[in-house]
C-alpha cells in the first residue's frame, strides 16, 4: 500500500516530507523522483548559512516510516482573509431554495 502511494506522489511531482525510520530524521521539502523495485530516490535542498546544497538520496522502501505533504497554508499577518461575502456575485454558488 505504501509503495502505491509513494508511486502516486512520484507521478504527481508534489513536495513532501519523508521520515526515515532507520535514521530517525525528517527530510523536508523533498520530491520523489524515482521508484525502482524497493529503492526510492528523492531530491531535496538544504539551506545552510553560506550555501544551498542539493541532495539526492536512495533509500529502501522499508526505511520510510511516513510521508507527509502540505495541503494548504495561510500567511500570518494583520489582514482579514477573504470570505464568501467578498466573492463577486457572478462567482457565488447559488443555493437552491428550500422548496426545490
Amino acid at each position: 500500500m505504501l509503495h502505491r502511494k509513494i508511486y502516486q506522489l512520484c507521478c504527481d511531482g508534489r513536495e513532501v516530507s519523508i521520515f526515515l525510520r532507520d535514521q530517525q530524521r525528517l527530510v523536508e521539502h523533498a520530491r520523489i523522483v524515482d521508484i525502482e523495485g524497493d529503492l526510492v530516490t528523492f531530491r531535496y535542498e538544504i539551506d545552510e548559512e553560506d550555501e544551498i546544497s542539493s541532495w539526492e538520496e536512495m533509500v529502501r522502501l522499508e526505511s520510510i516510516g511516513a510521508v507527509t505533504q502540505k495541503l494548504a497554508g495561510v500567511v500570518k499577518s494583520n489582514f482579514e482573509p477573504l470570505t464568501s461575502e467578498d466573492c463577486p456575485e457572478s462567482e457565488k454558488i447559488q443555493n437552491p431554495s428550500p422548496e426545490e
